[in-house]
């Protein structure tokens, strides 16, 4: 079947502009999505996958490395002529091992020929796009540490049974769960660069809709996003000029010290907020075609990029994106 439109998704705004974000400048630091089953966290990261343009990249290359990667990594990647493939979207199952996660020894050829190789893992599969883990809360924590210290250096190295490799492993992590399953580690969900909270759409004519939209496809998949195909290239050239704009864009001395006073007045933990909120900030000037920073993306992306970093507070009973807004409307008014 035919993938959902990413431009007929409805009502979960938020957690498709960090998606979109994420997009535009994957040194944001990857999506933690967490929320009710059911309310298509998976199916709008693959739509966003799937929407995105192929990728260029070496033909036999294990790791679809760009040519510049090959010239870099020439140990791995080898040479060959260059080819369009999919942006990859790569699936992390619960019961991964580490050896599946980040690569192993080739037993097969080992047995056949007594040399030693690298068989590649998910690492490997997932570089150059979208590596998405359901029920986060759940894997553990080891492998959560492993594959948040990848994205942040772009490169997996393995060490073990004689083998030392080092490959590209440059994707945009995202995580989904159900809070009512069990809770991230503080340190662990801090790392990732926006959390969005998505809820079940409490309105009639929300829930209806979404109703009328899975019957249509279902009823014919291929006229639906054909339908929606328009909606999904508008959005592709708005992430396409978001990615030219974004170099241009350089957040002045005002901004800075209003991201460092939000981030002091939450009680944010860290560096890491007001860095991913200005990155964050400066990804959706660049989507929203903004010719310069300005405090009201710094504002909007607020709670995406802060709420998760927040310090638990007994005295103070209200949630972490009420507390953000009350700081914004006390320093911004």
């Amino acid at each position: 079947m035919a993938r959902f439109p990413f431009s007929a998704i409805v009502g979960q705004d938020e957690m498709k502009q960090a998606l979109l974000i994420a997009a535009v400048d994957p040194s944001v630091g990857g999506v933690m999505v967490f929320g009710d089953r059911g309310t298509g966290k998976s199916t709008a990261a693959r739509a966003l996958a799937a929407l995105l343009p192929p990728i260029t990249a070496i033909e036999n290359c294990p790791y679809g490395c760009s040519k510049e990667e090959s010239e870099r990594y020439p140990d791995v990647c080898g040479s060959g002529p260059l080819r369009k493939r999919a942006v990859p979207f790569v699936d992390l199952p619960l019961g991964a091992t580490e050896d599946r996660v980040v690569g192993s020894l080739d037993l097969e050829r080992a047995l056949r020929s007594g040399e030693k190789g690298f068989e590649p893992g998910l690492l490997a599969r997932a570089h150059r796009g979208f590596l998405y883990i359901d029920e986060i809360n759940l894997l553990e924590d080891h492998l959560v540490d492993l594959l948040l210290d990848v994205a942040a250096s772009g490169e997996n190295v393995v060490e073990r049974e004689g083998l030392s490799v080092r490959h590209p492993a440059k994707f945009v992590l995202i995580g989904s769960g159900n809070p009512e399953e069990g809770e991230l580690r503080p340190q662990l969900l801090d790392r990732f660069g926006l959390s969005v909270e998505v809820r079940t759409p409490s309105e009639i004519e929300t829930r209806i809709q979404i109703m009328r939209l899975v019957a249509e496809r279902e009823s014919d998949p291929q006229a639906f996003s054909d339908k929606w195909a328009g909606e999904d290239e508008k959005i592709l050239r708005q992430i396409a000029r978001g990615k030219a704009r974004l170099p241009k864009l350089v957040p002045g001395e005002n901004l800075l010290r209003d991201a460092a006073e939000l981030c002091l007045a939450v009680g944010a933990d860290g560096l890491r907020g007001e860095l991913t909120l200005m990155r964050a900030a400066r990804a959706l000037a660049a989507l929203k075609g903004a010719k310069e920073v300005k405090r009201e993306h710094l504002v909007e992306i607020a709670p995406s990029a802060l709420r998760h970093r927040l310090r638990r507070d007994v005295l103070d009973e209200t949630g972490s994106g009420a507390r953000i807004t009350r700081a914004i409307d006390e320093l911004f008014g």
